[in-house]
């Protein structure tokens, strides 16, 4: 039997704030129409490349839960086990959450805002806890202590909060033998991606995940990896990529 553990990474297809160069963060929107597409799209590859899963990890965030619910009827594999964490969420972007990335540039200045997204231990204001964009205000969060509930974060704090999550969750579920396949956010993917291939701190910038596109990575039995590559074009890939680097900020 291989020792080969496999593991595929989808962010979700395009929101409707992605559409609209907002901050979303842990805002909940839903896919737009062009992301449902995405989805479905990925679904295709996937079933191309002949994978079937075991389980899906996805975020609490309905732009993540509706990729894999998409992604895996276009599969036929929507009755396979799907588990929900708050750890997978998207950044938490703080007094951006909300806002326009080309206007929040033009009045801090694309190297601030460019910080602000790119950064690896630097955070955006935070919002106080009597903010509506304050994670405290959404039922979804209600039986969590409040000293896990973030304000704002970098890169680093989503990191610290989602790889408990990969360590008791996902791992386990790889050294069963099981495909997993994890649907989620384009900040705790690419903190997922920074522990998985050993990216360093001041490299991690570079890294941009393109929306509805799966990543699909060989583990050797010690959880390191073999191989990675994304399914499809990749010419198409590296230009979806490029217009994640090109947003404002």
């Amino acid at each position: 039997m291989s020792n080969a553990h496999n593991l595929v990474l989808l962010r979700h297809g395009q929101s409707t704030w992605n559409l609209e160069n907002i901050f979303t963060g842990w805002t909940d929107v839903p896919l737009s129409g062009a992301g449902e597409r995405e989805a479905a799209a990925a679904g295709v590859l996937m079933t191309e490349a002949n994978l079937a899963f075991d389980i899906v990890h996805t975020s609490v965030l309905r732009r993540a839960i509706d990729t894999a619910s998409i992604a895996l009827s276009t599969m036929d594999l929507g009755w396979i086990p799907v588990e929900r964490h708050w750890r997978l969420n998207e950044r938490h972007y703080g007094g951006l959450q909300g806002l326009n990335k080309a206007e929040t540039a033009e009045q801090y200045g694309i190297d601030q805002v460019h910080i602000w997204r790119r950064s690896y231990s630097i955070a955006p204001p935070a919002v106080s806890a009597s903010d509506d964009r304050h994670p405290s205000h959404d039922q979804r969060y209600s039986n969590l202590p409040p000293e896990v509930l973030p304000s704002t974060e970098c890169l680093k704090d989503v990191g610290e909060r989602m790889l408990p999550y990969w360590y008791d969750h996902i791992v386990p579920d790889l050294a069963s033998r099981k495909t997993v396949l994890v649907v989620a956010h384009g900040n705790s993917l690419r903190a997922l991606v920074k522990h998985l291939d050993a990216i360093e701190d001041d490299d991690i910038a570079e890294l941009n995940i393109p929306t509805g596109v799966p990543i699909c990575y060989e583990l050797d039995a010690h959880f390191r990896v073999v191989s990675s590559e994304y399914l499809g074009d990749p010419d198409a890939v590296q230009a979806a990529a490029a217009a994640v680097a090109e947003q404002a900020g």
